[in-house]
C-alpha cells in the first residue's frame, strides 16, 4: 500500500477505537506506518480545520480519509459541503465517511461485543436484538449503549470495543460503508460511488 491513510476524525473516542481495531481489520496494518489517526475537538474543530490540513500537507503518497458524526443532520447537504472543502484544499479524492447518527450506532450493530467488551450477561439477548435491529437509525445511540452498560464511557468504550467489534454480522449500515471505502483507498480505487455527495 503506498503512502499511508490518514483519517481526520471529530474526535479522540474514534481515534481510540480505530487506533485498535484497524490492524484487526487489516492485518499487518500498524499505526503510524500504514494509517494515522488525527483527532480534533468535535465537529465544529474537524470543520475548521480541513481544508488547512489537506492544503498544507506535504506528503504526497499519503490519502485522506474524513471521519464524522452524522448527529441527524442531512446527509447529502453535510457531504456536499464537506467534499467543496476538499477540493478547494486541492484534495479532490478525500474520502467522507458520516457515521449514522453517532460512533456507538456501530456498538449497537454488534450486541456481541457489546456484551463481551462490558461482560454483560443481558445484552446480546432476542430482545435488543430485535430492538436494536437498525441501530443507524438510533438518533442518541450512546444513551442506549449506556443503558446497555452502565460502565461504557467514550474512551475506555473504545478501547474495549477495539478488541471485539466485528464487522462481519454487524447490523450497522454506516460501518460496512466505511470499511468498504477504506477497502478502496488502501488499494488506491477512489470512485465515483465514494466522491458523490450522497
Amino acid at each position: 500500500m503506498p503512502g499511508r491513510i490518514v483519517f481526520l476524525l471529530e474526535e479522540l473516542s474514534m481515534r481510540t477505537l480505530l487506533d485498535g481495531w484497524l490492524p484487526r481489520i487489516f492485518p499487518g496494518w500498524v499505526e503510524g506506518q500504514h494509517f494515522l489517526c488525527i483527532p480534533h475537538e468535535g465537529k465544529s474543530d474537524l470543520d475548521r480545520s480541513i481544508a488547512r490540513k489537506l492544503a498544507a500537507w506535504r506528503i504526497p503518497e499519503d490519502r485522506f480519509v474524513i471521519v464524522r458524526d452524522n448527529d441527524s443532520a442531512d446527509c447529502m447537504v453535510l457531504k456536499a459541503r464537506l467534499r467543496l472543502l476538499c477540493q478547494q484544499a486541492g484534495q479532490p479524492q478525500t474520502l467522507i465517511r458520516l457515521v449514522c447518527q453517532e460512533l456507538e450506532s456501530w456498538y449497537l450493530g454488534d450486541l456481541a461485543a457489546l456484551a463481551s467488551a462490558f461482560q454483560g450477561t443481558k445484552i446480546d439477548t432476542p430482545a435488543h436484538r430485535k430492538r436494536y435491529i437498525e441501530p443507524d437509525r438510533w438518533q442518541k445511540p450512546s444513551v442506549e449503549v449506556k443503558r446497555l452498560a452502565p460502565a461504557f464511557h467514550k474512551l475506555s468504550g473504545a478501547r474495549a470495543m477495539a478488541q471485539h467489534l466485528s464487522v462481519e454480522g454487524n447490523r450497522s449500515r454506516s460501518l460496512h460503508v466505511f470499511i468498504a471505502g477504506v477497502q478502496r483507498v488502501a488499494g488506491g480505487m477512489i470512485g465515483p460511488q465514494d466522491l458523490q455527495a450522497g
